[in-house]
Formats: C-alpha cells, sequence, structure tokens
C-alpha cells in the first residue's frame, strides 16, 4: 500500500509539475470553455484524459505499443496548441451546444499521446517493481487528482473574470486561448522533430 501512495504523489507531481507544464497547458484550454454550471462535462473530460493517458501507459509498460519519443515530444505541444485553436474558432459553439461529443473524442486521443509521452519515464521508475498494476492505479489516482485541482482553478478564474469583473465569456475563452497559444509556440519550435 505504501508504493501505491508512492506513485499517488508521482502522479501528482507528474501533473502539477512548473517546469513541464504541458499537462497544465492542456488542461486549462480544455476548462477555458467551460463555467461552474458545466463543471460535470469538464470532469467528464478530465476523466477521459486520464482513462486514455493511463491506457497509453499501460500499452507501453506491457511493451504493446512502442511509439517514437520525438514524434511524442512534438505532438504533446500539437494537441495543446489545437485544443486552444478549437476554443478560439468555436468559443461561441462551444458555449450553446450542449454536445461534448468532438471535445470527448479530441480529449481520448490527445490522452493517449500524452501518456506515451511520459511512459518512457515511467516504465524507468517501475522497472524494478513485480506488480505493475499498483502503479499504474496509484499515479491514474495523482494524475485525476491534480487535474481536478488544475480544472477548479481554470474556473475559479473563469468565475471572478466573468462575474466580477463583467468580461463577456467569448472574450475570456478568446483571450485565454490565446494565451496558451502564445506559450506553446516555443514548445512546438523546441520539439519540432525535423
Amino acid at each position: 500500500m505504501v508504493n501505491f501512495w508512492f506513485y499517488v504523489e508521482m502522479g501528482l507531481n507528474h501533473v502539477l509539475d512548473l517546469s513541464a507544464y504541458d499537462h497544465i497547458l492542456f488542461l486549462s484550454a480544455l476548462a477555458i470553455p467551460f463555467t461552474f454550471k458545466s463543471w460535470k462535462k469538464v470532469l467528464v473530460l478530465a476523466t477521459v484524459f486520464t482513462v486514455t493517458h493511463c491506457l497509453s501507459l499501460m500499452l507501453s509498460v506491457f511493451e504493446v505499443v512502442v511509439v517514437k519519443v520525438s514524434l511524442i515530444e512534438f505532438l504533446i505541444p500539437v494537441t495543446i496548441f489545437l485544443t486552444a485553436l478549437f476554443n478560439i474558432v468555436y468559443q461561441r459553439r462551444i458555449q450553446e451546444h450542449n454536445s461534448i461529443l468532438l471535445h470527448v473524442l479530441a480529449t481520448a486521443f490527445f490522452g493517449l499521446i500524452h501518456g506515451f509521452g511520459f511512459s518512457n519515464y515511467f516504465k524507468m521508475l517501475i522497472s524494478g517493481e513485480e506488480e505493475k498494476w499498483i502503479p499504474l492505479l496509484g499515479f491514474a489516482t495523482g494524475i485525476e487528482i491534480s487535474q481536478v485541482i488544475i480544472v477548479l482553478l481554470v474556473l475559479c478564474l473563469a468565475y471572478v473574470c466573468q462575474s466580477l469583473f463583467k468580461v463577456r465569456p467569448s472574450i475570456f475563452v478568446v483571450v485565454a486561448s490565446a494565451i496558451v497559444l502564445l506559450i506553446t509556440i516555443p514548445l512546438l519550435y523546441s520539439t519540432f522533430p525535423w
């Protein structure tokens, strides 16, 4: 059981690590279009991301799928960029439309990519472990907890901007997503594999 909590902490640190802020950027981009009124949708998206992230980790740990690291390191900022761009282009539709199916599908695909991005490091960490499931479950738990924290922070920021400072939701979505885009551009450049 001690190992489980070690991996929960590792999952927390993995997502909340400010020096490796790609998860924070992606989750922020994912949550920007939503408010506390739609918290269930955001929780669904964060859970889909966790499940697919851990699925790709599992596929990698058990060597079912092996992916080129340089390609994945480039695709991670691509997923962030596309999510933020989607927010800007479709911001009105996101807020008015009840279906999040497109978001769920994109989040699932992006979760797979992010999971493969961490898989080599994770495999190295658990190489001495006989049982692989406890580390995976602990890590998934830590990821989900940290994602909920980030999503809550983004929803709080949206609330403060939109309710207290009276920023229109569409303006908030565009400006916040543009900030994510600007932060992501150097990541795209630095990880470009060709």
